[in-house]
C-alpha cells in the first residue's frame, strides 16, 4: 500500500512518518499480541488507523502476531453511532483479510446478568449518577477486561492499545503523567488494574484539531469514511458546526460525544438533542430522549436529583438507612425503584420498541431496546429474589408488544396472578404487610421443591426480620432513632482521669 500522507501536508508527512516507524518498532520488539480499543468515535478511529497504515507498510512476514480490536456495546449505546460501529467492524473484517493485515475485530457485550435494563428493571437500581455510577463498571469495563484477561491468560502478557490523550482534560492529563512516570519501557505504561499488561497510547500528545486533521487527510484504510464520521459528529453540536479542518488554524468539532442513550449522569443528553434537531431522517428517536428524560427526573424548581417518589423507603436488603440533609433533618436513604415503578419502565421500554418498529423509518424496523434474553433475566429476578409470584412479565409483554410472550417455561409453582389479587383483598392496602406475606410465601414454595428443607426456617426468620416493620413510620423512626443515638455517642468525650473506671 502505497503513503496515504499528502505532499500538501509536510509537518503532517514528517509527524506520521515518525509514529509509523514508533509503532513499528514496538509491534516488532516482541511477540506480545495488542488490543486495541475501538468506539467508533475521532479518537479510537485515529489511533486504529495509524496502526493499520504503519502495519501495512511492514512485509507481509513481519506481520507476525495478532492485533485483536475490541468494541464493547452496553446495549443501550445510541443507535446511529451502534450501527455506525457495527458497520466498521464488518468492514474492517473484509478488509484485514483481503490486506493480509492481522487486524481481528471483536464485538463485546456485559453479560445478560449487568445489562442496564437488568439492574434498573430487575433489580430496581435508580438511574445512574455521579454518586451511584453502576452502570460504567459493568457494561464496559467489565466485558472489556475480561476479554484482556482471556489474552494474558493464552499469551503471558498482552499491549492495550487506547486513543486517549491529555488534551481530553486536566484530569486525564494529570493521569496519564503519572503512569507515564512509572514507564520501564519506552512508551509503555504498566496497567495498574490489570496484571501483565502495558498500555501504549499513540496519540497522546494530539489535540483535537490534530485527530481532525489527520482523518480528513488520511484515508481510512477498511473502507470507512471518515467525512461521515464528522457528519455524525457535526449532527450532535447544538449549532451543527463542525467545519471541515485542513489546517492547525480551522476550528475543529470541538467535543461532542457518544454514549448511551440512556444515560443521566448528565442533566440532558445534548448530543442527542442536537441530532435530533440538526437530522429530520434522526427524528425519530424522539421517543429514546424522552424515556431517557423521565429516567433522568429532576425537579423543576431545583433542577435537582428527585427520584425518591419512585424508589423504596428501604434498600435492597431491606433494611433502613438515615441520612442527615442540609438543614439537619435526618430521612432514609431511598432503595430500589418499586414494584409499580419496575413495571412501569417495562412496559414503557417495550411499547416505545414497538412503536418504533411498526411505524419507525426503515432503519429502526429491526431496532431492540430490550433483548428477550434480558426480559427472560427480569422475570427470573421478579420471582426469584423479588419474590413477586404473580409472574407480571409475561402479560406486560403481551399487553406492550401484541405479540405472546416467547418464552413457555413452567415457574412450577402453585402460586399465580390469581392467588396474589387475593393477598391484595386480604392485606386491603397495606403494603408492607402484603411484602412480607408474599416474600414469606415464595420462599416456602421455593424450599417445597428441595429435596431436603434445611435452611427452611433460618430463610423465613431472615424475612421476618428484614422486613416485619407495622409500618413505613415505625421503620423510619426506629432507624432514626438508631442514627441519634450514635451520633450522641460519637460526641462523647471519653478522656476520663487516669485510674477512673479501672476495677483492681
Amino acid at each position: 500500500m502505497s503513503d496515504p500522507t499528502p505532499e500538501s501536508q509536510p509537518e503532517l508527512k514528517t509527524r506520521l512518518r515518525e509514529l509509523t516507524t514508533e509503532v513499528q518498532e514496538l509491534y516488532l520488539l516482541d511477540k506480545i499480541p495488542w488490543v486495541i480499543g475501538y468506539s467508533g468515535g475521532k479518537d479510537s478511529t485515529a489511533t486504529l488507523q495509524l496502526i493499520w497504515w504503519a502495519l501495512s507498510k511492514l512485509e507481509p512476514e513481519q506481520r507476525h502476531k495478532v492485533v485483536h480490536v475490541i468494541s464493547t456495546d452496553t446495549l443501550v449505546e445510541s443507535p446511529v453511532v451502534s450501527a455506525w460501529v457495527s458497520l466498521s467492524l464488518d468492514r474492517m473484517r473484509n478488509a484485514a483479510g483481503k490486506q493480509k493485515i492481522p487486524v481481528v475485530p471483536h464485538q463485546l457485550h456485559p453479560e445478560i446478568t449487568q445489562t442496564f435494563w437488568v439492574n434498573l428493571i430487575g433489580r430496581g437500581y435508580p438511574a445512574p449518577r455521579q454518586n451511584f455510577r453502576w452502570c460504567t463498571e459493568r457494561m464496559k469495563i467489565q466485558p472489556s477486561n475480561r476479554f484482556i484477561r482471556n489474552v494474558v491468560r493464552a499469551n503471558g502478557e498482552a499491549t492495550l492499545v487506547l486513543g486517549t490523550r491529555k488534551a481530553e482534560s486536566a484530569r486525564r492529563a494529570g493521569t496519564m503523567a503519572k503512569h507515564e512516570k512509572r514507564r520501564y519501557r519506552d512508551k509503555l505504561s504498566p496497567n495498574s488494574k490489570l496484571p501483565n499488561s502495558l498500555v501504549y497510547t499513540p496519540i497522546e500528545d494530539w489535540t483535537n484539531d490534530d485527530v481532525w486533521l489527520y482523518l480528513m487527510q488520511v484515508p481510512n484504510p477498511w473502507g470507512h469514511t471518515n467525512r461521515d464520521l464528522m457528519t455524525m459528529y457535526r449532527g450532535a453540536t447544538a449549532d451543527n458546526e463542525c467545519p471541515l479542518v485542513v489546517d492547525k488554524s480551522t476550528p475543529s468539532c470541538g467535543s461532542s460525544r457518544f454514549g448511551c442513550w440512556t444515560c443521566t449522569l448528565v442533566d440532558k443528553d445534548r448530543s442527542m438533542e442536537a441530532m435530533i434537531q440538526n437530522d429530520s431522517e434522526k427524528e425519530w428517536m424522539s421517543p429514546l430522549l424522552d424515556i431517557r428524560n423521565e429516567l433522568g427526573k429532576l425537579h423543576p424548581d431545583t433542577g435537582k436529583w428527585d427520584d425518591h417518589d419512585r424508589r423504596d423507603f428501604r434498600r435492597m436488603n431491606g433494611r433502613v438507612q438515615i441520612y442527615e440533609t442540609h438543614d439537619g433533618s435526618l430521612k432514609p436513604i431511598p432503595g430500589p425503584y418499586t414494584k409499580q415503578w419496575r413495571e412501569h419502565w417495562l412496559r414503557r421500554v417495550l411499547e416505545t420498541q414497538t412503536e418504533l418498529r411498526e411505524d419507525g423509518p426503515e432503519v429502526a424496523r429491526n431496532i431492540e431496546l430490550i433483548r428477550i434474553d434480558e426480559v427472560r433475566e427480569i422475570r427470573r429476578i421478579w420471582l426469584t429474589e423479588k419474590h413477586e409470584f404473580d409472574d407480571s412479565v409475561p402479560r406486560i409483554y403481551t399487553e406492550a408488544t401484541g405479540l405472546p410472550y416467547p418464552d413457555d417455561t413452567a415457574t412450577n409453582s402453585v402460586l399465580g396472578a390469581d392467588e396474589w389479587d387475593l393477598l391484595i383483598e386480604v392485606c386491603d392496602g397495606d403494603d408492607l404487610m402484603m411484602e412480607l406475606v408474599s416474600r414469606l410465601l415464595s420462599t416456602e414454595q421455593q424450599y417445597l421443591t428441595m429435596s431436603r428443607r434445611i435452611g427452611v426456617y433460618k430463610a423465613l426468620e431472615t424475612l421476618l426480620s428484614r422486613f416485619g416493620y407495622q409500618n413505613q413510620e415505625e421503620a423510619i423512626a426506629e432507624a432514626r432513632e438508631h442514627k441519634e443515638q450514635q451520633q450522641d455517642i460519637d460526641q462523647l468525650d471519653f478522656d476520663l482521669p487516669e485510674g477512673a473506671g479501672v476495677r483492681p
